[in-house]
């Protein structure tokens, strides 16, 4: 019987899982060493989508203490991976203090800085030795260049391919986009998104937006939201440069699939369930 790989994924996320990887990962505090290694693994902890790092214990090169204040109240962003499921994964905003396996919390402390229980030691025998870091406490590198949002899954691809569909977007009967020069940009297990040219958008009817996010394979996102909806918040995005390999997006527009009536070659296409289906949730993707 064959076996859709996607389902073999998706069944793996109430998991504990790992996967090393070959890149020298290093990470610094206020520009303080503290993760110099090429035996660092990634680490998805179970429900979680996106990998933090997870480095030996004996290379760390500051010390580990008992956390010196109580834990901060940290929400829990639980989403559905599909139509129907029940919402049992987690949003990459969650918080990485929002454990969902057995473990021991730690501050990480250099000479001059502290990174409040940035450190986690799992209690699993796979995982022993390895302690996982918070991602977003650090500033981390992938040999000589700079990542951001999370690290790259090395099960994740992104492929952008021209197209000349025709692509129209709408929200409560009003075109905000139409064109036939979209990018289409697919990413595993995700929306296709369709990156527009500015001059097909209506930028006239959109109000620039003070949010950005990241994504370690695009570079930062800035937004623009729609006024003339309650649904228009936040409701597009574009890129910056600094991903030479998303340069076929750079300058381009793209819109939440989730929250705006899509037709493609004049077939309005259904809105999929995703972490991006509720005008707070996750960043652009």
């Amino acid at each position: 019987m064959a076996t859709r790989l996607s389902r073999v994924l998706m069944g793996t996320f109430p998991q504990l899982r790992y996967e090393p990887t070959a890149k020298r990962v290093r990470a610094s505090l206020n520009r303080t060493a503290v993760v110099d290694s090429l035996q660092a693994w990634l680490v998805w902890e179970p429900r979680r989508i996106t990998p933090v790092f997870a480095v030996p214990e004996h290379e760390l090169l500051a010390g580990l203490s008992a956390p010196a204040l109580p834990a901060a109240s940290a929400g829990v962003h639980p989403f559905a991976l599909r139509q129907g499921a029940a919402p049992t994964s987690l949003d990459p905003s969650t918080a990485f203090g929002n454990h969902t396996i057995a473990g021991e919390e730690f501050d990480v402390v250099t000479a001059a800085a502290t990174a409040s229980r940035a450190a986690f030691r799992p209690e699993d025998p796979d995982l022993a030795g390895y302690i996982v870091l918070d991602f977003a406490a650090f500033d981390w590198r992938e040999d000589d260049e700079e990542i951001i949002g999370h690290p790259r899954d090395p099960f994740h691809r992104v492929d952008i391919r021209a197209s000349s569909v025709d692509v129209e977007v709408a929200l409560d009967g009003v075109t905000l986009a139409r064109t036939n020069g979209a990018q289409m940009l697919y990413e595993t297990m995700l929306p296709v998104r369709y990156y527009i040219p500015p001059a097909d958008v209506r930028l006239d009817l959109l109000e620039e937006s003070p949010k950005r996010t990241v994504c370690p394979y695009k570079g930062q996102a800035r937004y623009w939201s729609y006024p003339g909806s309650a649904q228009g918040r936040n409701l597009a995005w574009s890129y910056d440069r600094r991903y030479l390999d998303a340069a076929q997006i750079h300058g381009l527009i793209s819109f939440f699939n989730e929250r705006v009536d899509l037709t493609v070659d004049g077939i309005l296409q259904p809105r999929p369930v995703s972490p991006w289906s509720r005008p707070g949730g996750a960043g652009a993707r």
